[in-house]
């Protein structure tokens, strides 16, 4: 039998897990090409020999998805298969008819293929749509572990947008292991948090040897919590899969790929940030949970914001810098920072647009509804440049910084600014920790858990 020539369509993430669950040693396959979208820089690299294995010597070469019609014809394509997140479904069918019209199978992997299994009790977390709270609150959950002595080790969607290869299976315990691996605005935003708390993050783009490495962290490992990205659903198979929501995009849950398949998978769903939202989109995500998961556990949350000076916003024009994915390919237009400067008093927002440069002008091309937000946007030194010089040409009085990381730390930014932090707050009951205590119960064997005697009395 002729082996199936496969294109997978993709942007640095699930496309590379699912080609190496999937495809990678599979004889009945042969993966021509990958296309990219979605992040800068990665266009006309290869996805290198040593990760694609034995059947690819010479490693498979990325495309822009741009020349996707011409690829399927060019490379005789039999199927195309979609690996990537927070997609309107319109969209995705879109390119579904595209792919059909040009004469190959479009194609969406499942769980049951892609799913690896741990040898660990393991918490996944996902979300509806980029910027729902998962990071918050796979800290969260990680804190709460923590309390009860066990050790966590948490693993992150990937975010590999250098050295594929280098990048195959990626340790964070310290803020140098930022530097030695090079790392983007968009990946400290996530391994950040977790590592000034204490806790060690894994990344990378093998997540089989990533997994493996985690149930056998150098510290230990007793739990393994799933860090999500985008709306993706997770890669490893879960013991309690936590979906979070965003009633300010409420309804959404059912309308973007694959936040639905992560929705309907969940043993509990927060309802997070409904201390800011209108009452009447709380109540459309109630009903939406009540008709498609009656069983789920519904965890209702906030995620207030808090700064360390609110003398620096109050009265002031402020220019707010928020999380990059969550205000381009999240659609988001409203953040933490914007958030904190309503509450602490800011005079007025100020617009970035006309003090654009570089590549931020390209960016605010694409998504031309992040309207007077900034986003952080840092996939490589040039647009780091960018924004540095953006904020500083601002005709402002401070910064409202509104992403998860210390952008101080990276740039230099020559006005008055102030970091925002949030953390997962649950209201009333359920509680997220009554449901993780439930699962510490049900699924962590502590006669498995050594050298820790006070677990059994905490518990």
């Amino acid at each position: 039998m002729m082996k199936k020539r496969v294109l997978i369509m993709g942007a640095a993430g699930r496309d590379f897990h699912n080609f190496n669950t999937v495809y990678r040693d599979n004889d009945d396959f042969e993966v021509v090409a990958f296309t990219a979208t979605q992040i800068p820089n990665i266009l006309g690299r290869k996805y290198p020999a040593a990760l694609a294995g034995s059947l690819y010597p010479d490693g498979i070469p990325i495309f822009d998805e741009k020349e996707l019609e011409n690829l399927i014809a060019e490379l005789k394509v039999d199927d195309v298969v979609f690996s990537y997140s927070d997609i309107p479904y319109d969209y995705v069918m879109h390119k579904s008819a595209i792919v059909n019209t040009a004469g190959a199978n479009f194609v969406l992997l499942g769980c049951k293929e892609t799913s690896l299994s741990s040898t660990k009790p393991l918490i996944s977390v996902g979300a509806t749509r980029t910027g729902c709270g998962k990071s918050q609150t796979s800290r969260r959950i990680v804190e709460v572990l923590m309390e009860k002595g066990l050790k966590v080790v948490a693993v992150r969607h990937p975010m590999p947008y250098g050295d594929l290869e280098a990048q195959k299976v990626q340790r964070y315990a310290v803020l140098e292991d930022l530097e030695k691996h090079d790392c983007t605005v968009e990946e400290m935003e996530e391994y950040e948090p977790h590592i000034v708390r204490g806790n060690v993050i894994y990344s990378g783009v093998d997540y089989e040897a990533i997994l493996r490495a985690a149930e056998n962290d150098p510290d230990g490992c007793d739990v393994i919590v799933w860090d999500g990205g985008n709306n993706d659903f997770p890669f490893y198979k879960s013991d309690l899969h936590i979906t979070v929501t965003d009633p300010h995009r409420a309804g959404h849950g059912l309308q973007y790929y694959p936040g639905e398949i992560t929705l309907r998978m969940s043993d509990a769903v927060i309802i997070n940030k409904i201390d800011t939202a209108r009452p009447e989109d709380v109540e459309k995500i109630r009903n939406i949970l009540a008709e498609t998961l009656p069983e789920a556990t519904v965890i209702d949350a906030a995620s207030p914001v808090r700064v360390d000076s609110a003398e620096i916003i109050r009265n002031k024009k402020v220019l707010v810098v928020e999380d990059g994915p969550t205000l381009t390919h999240g659609g988001m237009m409203i953040g933490a920072g914007m958030v904190a400067a309503r509450k602490y008093g800011a005079a007025e927002m100020v617009d970035p647009r006309p003090y654009l440069v570089g590549q931020l002008k390209d960016t605010f091309d694409k998504y031309p509804g992040i309207g007077t937000l900034l986003p952080a946007m840092g996939y490589g030194d040039e647009q780091l440049k960018d924004l540095e010089t953006t904020i500083n040409n601002c005709e402002c009085d401070a910064v409202i910084i509104g992403t998860p990381i210390d952008l101080n730390r990276i740039i230099n930014i020559k006005k008055p600014s102030v970091r925002v932090y949030y953390d997962l707050q649950s209201i009333g009951t359920p509680r997220l920790e009554d449901v993780i205590n439930k699962f510490v119960d049900e699924k962590v064997n502590i006669n498995d858990v050594p050298d820790r005697p006070s677990l059994v009395a905490r518990l």
